[in-house]
């Protein structure tokens, strides 16, 4: 693709947007009434607001979904400690829960809103932000180049590239470098996603590892933990989180060929929660005995399946499990992040299908930490060694510990990476002189 080609196409993505515009109510109205949107709050997926700008510096950061949301909450509190504003954007439901759970009141959210002029344009002129960033790999061609028009420094934390974004922006090299030249920096987990990044056109690049290492353990409740925990017993417990279409298939079998051997109970917690009612009827068609975590339902010495159909509590499932299967790996591609089930202690079971995540996935193998299935027939033969053997569990729950010491430092990496960004803001807000008025805007919030 020509230069040309890549303004051309940036110019009809432009108004086939504007054409599309009209549209967007009844999208969202199908979204919320899917569950995938917030009804009150879709007016901020317009760009609009209710909730004024605080007066000073202020960034805004985007985080696209739960582990995105959960990798930046170090950096926004690192931020915030250096006295600057923060207005945080996520695009689902789950994203704000854990936005929501995870930060306090004094941080603003919002949804981000829809790619389109209209809505990008509304956002920036209202929040005014001295500062984007962004997590992982949020390419959107709008708002990079509205971004760019206002002169604000753009930056991707935390950056990666999978195989298939990679082969994909390399088809259009041209687009790519049109829209990639625009960011001001990029912080790529690893050294083959800095590469990549600057393939595409990023003028600096730099390499921090992964932020997701130095975010706290998943939290949980420790009453509903301890509730659960009294209620299982000695019964032994396995996981399977993450799981997409056809992994709670895979987590029943492997179940059913356990079951005469073990008592085990079969934790199945879906990475969309909003699955939960076919799960359920599936589960139940196959004539197992469910309880679910949404209608708080008591495990019972007759529960064959405990499933996790909620927002938020992941802590609490992997607390009670002592392996974790670690889904979209098996009937799905790029697999899911195994850091989590890692900092639990729990043993790490995944499918081969995990390009998203290989660094992390080659350290965990190495270390003793994890293991890989090909199929449902080697998955039921791991887990059923995990069951049968005590001293496997301690010793992969050891080499997961060793994986997350040997990769913690992602965060320091990064604020040192963003420092020439920062110390002017920082400089600037410690300047600042606030008043009641100042005071009685900051900290306030929408959820």
């Amino acid at each position: 693709m020509s230069s040309g080609w890549a303004r051309a196409a940036l110019f009809s993505y432009r108004w086939l947007g504007a054409v599309l515009f009209p549209l967007l109510w009844p999208y969202l109205a199908v979204r919320t009434a899917r569950g995938k949107e917030e009804g009150g709050r879709r007016r901020e997926r317009y760009g609009r607001t209710a909730v004024a700008r605080p007066e000073g510096p202020l960034i805004w950061f985007h985080a696209a979904s739960v582990g995105e949301t959960s990798a930046v909450v170090p950096l926004i509190k690192e931020v915030q400690r250096r006295g600057i504003q923060v207005v945080l954007t996520t695009g689902t439901v789950t994203s704000a829960a854990i936005a929501r759970e995870r930060l306090d009141e004094t941080i603003i959210h919002q949804y981000v809103p829809i790619d389109i002029k209209t809505p990008v344009s509304r956002f920036l002129d209202h929040w005014r932000p001295d500062m984007a960033i962004i997590a992982e790999s949020e390419i959107w061609p709008m708002t990079i180049l509205e971004l760019g028009a206002r002169h604000t420094p753009q930056i991707l934390v935390n950056g990666r590239l999978s195989d298939r974004s990679y082969q994909r922006w390399l088809r259009s090299p041209h687009l790519a470098d049109a829209l990639f030249e625009n960011l001001s920096l990029v912080v790529a987990q690893s050294e083959v996603d800095a590469k990549r990044f600057a393939d595409l056109g990023a003028q600096q690049v730099a390499v921090s590892g992964n932020l997701k290492v130095d975010t706290q353990a998943p939290p949980c409740n420790i009453e509903d933990r301890d509730r659960y925990r009294r209620q299982i017993g000695r019964r032994p417990v396995w996981a399977a989180i993450s799981t997409f279409e056809g992994e709670d298939e895979i987590a029943v079998d492997v179940h059913a060929a356990l079951e005469p051997h073990h008592g085990q109970l079969t934790i199945i917690v879906p990475r969309h929660p909003e699955r939960g009612d076919a799960i359920a009827a599936m589960l139940a068609a196959r004539g197992l005995t469910v309880a679910r975590r949404s209608h708080d339902d008591d495990i019972t010495p007759e529960t064959d399946v405990f499933l996790g159909d909620t927002i938020g509590e992941m802590g609490l499932y992997l607390s009670l499990a002592s392996i974790a299967f670690i889904g979209k790996s098996l009937t799905g591609e790029g697999g899911q992040n195994p850091l989590e089930p890692a900092m639990m202690g729990c043993a790490i079971v995944s499918g081969p299908n995990v390009q998203n995540f290989r660094d992390i996935y080659a350290r965990l193998i190495e270390n003793g930490g994890g293991r890989f299935v090909a199929d449902t027939t080697e998955l039921i033969e791991e887990v059923h060694f995990l069951l049968s053997d005590p001293a496997a569990h301690p010793r992969m729950a050891a080499g997961g510990e060793k994986t997350i010491r040997q990769l913690r430092g992602g965060l320091k990496s990064t604020i040192r990476a963003l420092e020439p960004y920062l110390n002017p803001l920082t400089v600037k807000a410690r300047l600042q002189t606030r008043g009641p008025h100042d005071r009685a805007h900051r900290g306030r919030s929408q959820w």
